[in-house]
């Protein structure tokens, strides 16, 4: 379909409403499965053994307290911004100011913190790529790449997207098939030679709620993938379907390449901290059988970092067409209806931080953002259904009233407490930003209407005070 047919719905921001549902759930798919799939299995068997199933079933009922209080909220509010959208309806522009800063934060730091996991791969596969001068040729070959393809279109975007996500799928779910073959002829359940050794038999509650922490950040994401709200077709229906097929989709796939894994490897899963799901596919296809798996997690990095590019910029864009940020970043390309030049600067801040390479420092402050964020959303949520927004048709509602959202956000505070002194105060000098930008723009404001005030009362005065006859 060409642009500009008359079937395509334009809403009130100039954006295209033509995502569907099968864009919808591909990106939430992709930006949920990116590159803790690859490690995630070693990380939860070295955690809970071989209880690792309780952790992952508990760790999909939370994430899908959160999931519905997203939906819920996705299809009240269909504006461009995503969850920063949400909780600027539902509470005002200073909260929604703070929580577009943080919602920013988060996106930036965890598409650098995967660029950089991508860019790690690329040199393991390809050691002359390794190198410092080399690492950075490949992250700004794909971040220009990336920026490119976004810039040309959502449509170009979302099929991208599509694709790679289907091609990342897909060596996984070969990977679960071969394996469940293996273990069916082997009359084995994730039990493989040697599973028993040096894996705990019994489990504390405790060790089972760290077991979910962890599986709770592989689950994150889903708020990129909202983002773009304003180019989502019949968002009420959309958002909350996609959603729900994107978790029971990764929940299937987490759990049958953990299933596979434990059966495979056994004990060494555990051990096998960097590559696990490699060293599955070593021991069933053979050396090439792992380079295939070094492949997709090379692939499903890329495809993260793409499906972000084409999401989270939306963010600046909301921020500079409610004017905190410049204008310029909310401008749409004349030709491919795009928020292009925030396309560009939100890849340019992407890229200079993924080449500083701290990764570990990122990726636990994106994770601690993430949370802060999906608990506004809860607490969004319940605000929304009490003023009974609904700007897109009949909403979404979340079954057992204010139950869910009042759940997750208990769940939310408990994950919290675990964050360090250093990282609450690097969250603070984030807030502290938002906060500024809020003030700067009320001033603006301020002397804009002062302004106004002035121009009207100079308008008046001729008739206040007549020129005298003459």
């Amino acid at each position: 379909m060409a642009h500009g047919s008359s079937t395509e719905e334009t809403g009130r921001d100039g954006l295209v409403r033509i995502l569907g549902l099968p864009a919808m759930v591909a990106n939430a798919v992709n930006v949920i499965v990116a590159s803790g799939i690859f490690v995630l299995p070693a990380a939860v068997a070295a955690i809970v053994g071989r209880s690792w199933l309780v952790a992952y079933l508990i760790c999909s009922a939370i994430t899908a307290l959160v999931l519905l209080s997203l939906a819920e909220a996705g299809s009240r509010v269909s504006e461009t911004g995503g969850t920063y959208r949400y909780v600027q309806v539902a509470f005002g522009p200073f909260a929604g100011a703070l929580l577009g800063v943080v919602l920013l934060f988060s996106s930036v730091a965890s598409n650098a913190a995967v660029a950089v996991v991508f860019a790690e791969t690329v040199g393991e596969a390809a050691p002359a790529l390794s190198g410092g001068l080399a690492r950075a040729v490949v992250l700004g070959v794909m971040f220009v790449a990336l920026a490119a393809i976004n810039v040309r279109g959502v449509r170009v975007g979302a099929r991208f997207v599509e694709v790679v996500t289907a091609a990342k799928l897909a060596p996984l779910l070969l990977l679960i098939v071969a394996g469940v073959v293996a273990m069916h002829s082997a009359g084995s359940v994730a039990g493989g030679p040697g599973a028993g050794a040096a894996l705990p038999a019994a489990v504390s509650a405790s060790d089972i709620g760290r077991a979910a922490l962890v599986l709770f950040f592989a689950f994150t994401g889903i708020e990129v993938a909202l983002t773009p709200s304003g180019e989502f077709a019949n968002p009420a229906r959309t958002v909350p379907r996609a959603v729900l097929i994107a978790l029971v989709i990764v929940t299937v796939v987490y759990i049958g390449v953990h299933l596979v894994a434990q059966d495979i490897l056994g004990a060494d899963l555990a051990r096998d901290q960097t590559a696990p799901l490699a060293a599955t596919a070593g021991r069933l296809f053979g050396p090439r059988g792992r380079a295939l798996m070094l492949a997709a997690a090379a692939l499903s990095t890329f495809s993260y970092v793409g499906g972000d590019i084409l999401a989270s910029p939306r963010m600046l864009f909301a921020f500079a067409r409610d004017e905190y940020l410049p204008a310029p970043m909310g401008a749409v390309h004349g030709r491919y209806r795009t928020p292009h030049l925030a396309i560009i600067i939100y890849t340019a801040l992407a890229a200079v931080l993924a080449l500083s390479g701290t990764f570990r420092v990122l990726a636990a402050l994106a994770a601690i953002a993430a949370l802060l964020i999906y608990l506004a959303c809860c607490l969004a949520v319940i605000q929304l259904r009490r003023r009974r927004v609904g700007s897109a048709g009949d909403p979404f509602l979340v079954p057992a009233g204010p139950v869910v959202p009042v759940l997750a956000c208990l769940i939310m505070l408990w994950l919290l407490s675990h964050a360090s002194r250093g990282e609450w105060a690097t969250i603070g000098v984030v807030l502290a930003i938002g906060v500024g930008l809020y003030l700067a723009r009320a001033g603006r404001m301020r002397r804009r209407a002062g302004r106004a005030v002035e121009l009207e009362a100079a308008a008046e005065e001729p008739s206040r005070n007549p020129a005298p006859l003459l």
